[in-house]
């Protein structure tokens, strides 16, 4: 059977104005130096049938604008967005830390069994991420994708082999492009494009 391999790109918006915070939904922008950081990440790099990116402003602004300097089309995947912090969005962990540390701290320990308060879960994360992800790598198209520092970490948990249990290990800093080889066989590209 042919197998047919392509790239796909996973950036992660670069710093956002407000700090560092839990900003899952919270629609915050980039900063200058945001910016910055992401043009510097994609300088080298811009052969790409297109662009995926989150709905929300800190990815989808750049995602635009780097698409317009390319001539390429972009997608909006709501799927691609943040977890949700449910309580938590807006605030920093020293704040959470004062007045619901035993929660921040099992969250930490367990992501996957214990949610922020009011928020979404990982398995839900990791559920509508997955499904985006399946239908990226169906289409058989190098594409860069643009999103955050969680669904990064599903993906990348994913395609590593890694369990979800080594979520919080899995380093996404700020307007990094990583590069995954994706290798699909090409009867099953075909089917998913007619």
């Amino acid at each position: 059977m042919r197998r047919r391999s392509f790239r796909i790109g996973l950036l992660r918006h670069g710093e956002t104005e407000g700090g560092a915070r839990y900003r899952g939904v919270t629609d915050d922008p980039l900063t200058t130096t945001g910016w910055e950081q992401m043009w510097r990440a994609t300088s080298m790099e811009n052969r790409w049938d297109g662009i995926v990116t989150s709905p929300l402003r800190r990815c989808a602004q750049f995602a635009y604008a780097f698409a317009q300097q390319h001539a390429l089309h972009v997608h909006v995947d709501e799927r691609l967005r943040e977890l949700d912090f449910g309580r938590w969005e807006g605030r920093t962990a020293v704040d959470i830390l004062k007045t619901e540390p035993e929660a921040l701290s099992l969250f930490w320990r367990d992501p996957w069994n214990h949610s922020p308060p009011d928020g979404e879960s990982l398995p839900a994360l990791q559920a509508r991420v997955l499904a985006a992800w399946n239908d990226l790598a169906m289409q058989g198209r190098s594409v860069l994708v643009i999103a955050h520092g969680g669904p990064l970490r599903v993906i990348l948990c994913h395609t590593q082999r890694k369990s979800m249990e080594e979520f919080f290990a899995i380093d996404v800093p700020y307007a990094v492009l990583r590069r995954v080889e994706v290798t699909m066989p090409e009867a099953a590209l075909s089917e998913s494009t007619t």
